[in-house]
């Protein structure tokens, strides 16, 4: 997507508002850094919405879309007068056609028909539902407090009502094991919402997570493995036409701050490290298929600009192992802005 096509995003944090208890896994005032002791009925005044507002458009540039999105709490578990107070507070932004509409997250168990009727007028461009598994184990473990058939109702319930659904969903849940999260993704993508935000779970200060790792109860997953299940998390989206439009946690300073983030398979850039993953085997695939039938000097590897760091891997990581599983040719890549992104074309080369 061009970068005028994406919307500038208003983050508004609500950090534990609304949840009725705290997930074993969650400790939201650390990934927001706000406080989450303010009470609901307070959540946030209108002179902060606006402050954040204006704060923000000063960066839309040539974008042409802006979105509110209220992120961090359970939204439509909060008392409904509050939600319909938080939504009429930025009427007169989409009213004044300085932002186009609302989005929010919330839990599967808090979708019920009453509210979607009074939220509907609202603007809202999606409704992103914290599923995390569809396995009621893995879900009972981490204390969540709903079971997969709330999620399969919820999705149902907000498309009947014509709101674009997203899916919030984790690798590394305690007793999760690769085969039960991908039978899980796969039951999901089976529901169809519109896009899909996959995290690896990080151990966080102060939550019960946190303790089992300590105890010894709980070991997160190292990075090479939540890369390969989260890999094949996206293709099982990709595949049912399912956008992903996020993989790991945003990067933030507080994630390298040890007292904060215990423990987990953190990298900055931890969507391009699976994307890369997925450009490696790909050209594997066709190198493959290539020298059985063309003893070439030489692989060209054509690949759009776009895609060529994620070709290369981190740190050329991917071109590397390229080198020394093929040693017997030589390896190029040739940039082609004709090239889809996110595919490789092979093109042998003989010795003149």
């Amino acid at each position: 997507m061009d970068f005028a096509q994406k919307p500038l995003v208003i983050p508004i944090f609500i950090p534990h508002s609304g949840c009725p208890h705290q997930c074993a896994f969650c400790n939201q005032s650390i990934i927001t850094q706000k406080d989450k002791t303010v009470p609901d009925q307070k959540i946030i005044d209108q002179k902060t919405i606006d402050q954040t507002i204006d704060e923000f458009l000063q960066y839309k540039g040539k974008r042409t879309r802006v979105e509110l999105a209220f992120f961090g709490g359970n939204f439509l578990g909060l008392p409904e007068e509050t939600i319909i107070d938080l939504l009429e507070m930025i009427q007169p932004y989409i009213h004044q056609k300085k932002i186009d509409s609302i989005r929010f997250s919330t839990r599967p168990d808090t979708i019920n028909p009453d509210i979607l009727k009074r939220i509907k007028a609202y603007n809202i461009s999606a409704i992103e539902l914290g599923v995390q598994s569809m396995n009621d184990d893995i879900l009972n473990k981490a204390k969540r407090g709903h079971t997969h058939k709330d999620t399969i109702y919820a999705i149902s319930l907000l498309k009947e009502f014509g709101f674009k659904v997203g899916v919030q969903v984790m690798a590394g849940l305690p007793g999760d094991t690769e085969e039960s999260l991908l039978e899980s993704t796969r039951r999901l993508a089976k529901l169809k919402p519109d896009f899909a935000r996959i995290y690896p779970l990080m151990v966080l200060s102060g939550s019960l997570v946190a303790k089992w790792y300590k105890q010894g109860e709980y070991h997160p997953l190292d990075l090479e493995t939540v890369i390969l299940q989260v890999k094949q998390m996206y293709q099982i989206f990709s595949k049912a036409k399912i956008e992903v439009i996020r993989m790991g946690l945003q990067a933030s300073d507080f994630m390298t701050d040890e007292s904060k983030v215990i423990a987990g398979p953190w990298h900055p850039a931890f969507g391009h490290l699976v994307f890369s993953s997925m450009m490696y085997d790909q050209a594997c695939e066709k190198i493959d298929r290539h020298i059985k039938s063309d003893k070439s000097d030489s692989i060209v590897l054509k690949v759009h600009p776009r895609s060529e760091s994620r070709l290369r891997g981190d740190k050329n990581n991917n071109l590397r192992k390229l080198h020394e599983q093929y040693s017997e040719s030589k390896i190029l890549i040739q940039r082609d802005d004709s090239m889809p992104i996110n595919l490789v074309e092979i093109q042998g080369l003989k010795a003149e």
